[in-house]
């Protein structure tokens, strides 16, 4: 059983201008090729979605009683089931929801804030463990997985992010 569980309802979600906000991340690891020539391949955490078909980054409502950093860290938990160290934002990101559009965002308009996750830790046990699949992939697989063209932005994003984060 697990100990975590999911925060459900939206009676504690931001709103901004009309937008839902809304916080996410790119986990992340570094993984050496097995070809022995020590060069790091970097994989990214996708999830399944739970409304349809494609794999997104874990991601969601950005509540009143937490900073945008929480918000990111606990989708993380809920929804791949990963701890890490949560880095830089990567950027924030608008889209339109169908399946989110509520009197506060009636156009189902959302503003979110990305930001990397170098994952440390894979639990067991999560709270949607139930409802979906996580799958590392390569940057190259993810791009053409992702079912949001936003997403594929921001993994754009993170790609640069990392080339300068660790060059060299």
């Amino acid at each position: 059983m697990c100990d975590l569980v999911a925060r459900t309802g939206r009676h504690q979600q931001r709103y901004e201008d009309g937008y839902r906000l809304v916080a996410g991340c790119v986990p992340f690891r570094c993984k050496t090729c097995e070809d022995s020539s020590s060069e790091k391949i970097v994989e990214v955490l996708l999830i399944n979605s739970s409304s349809g078909p494609g794999l997104l980054f874990p991601k969601g409502g950005w509540e009143n009683d937490e900073t945008v950093e929480e918000a990111a860290v606990r989708e993380a938990i809920e929804e791949a089931g990963v701890r890490g160290d949560l880095m830089d934002c990567l950027g924030c990101y608008e889209f339109r929801s169908k399946t989110h559009q509520d009197e506060f965002s009636p156009e189902g308009l959302c503003k979110a804030a990305m930001f990397s996750l170098f994952v440390k830790e894979e639990l067991e046990l999560w709270p949607e463990q139930n409802t979906r699949n996580r799958s590392w992939l390569t940057v190259s697989e993810a791009l053409g997985s992702l079912r949001h063209a936003w997403m594929r932005d921001a993994l754009e994003c993170f790609c640069k992010w990392h080339e300068e984060k660790f060059a060299g």
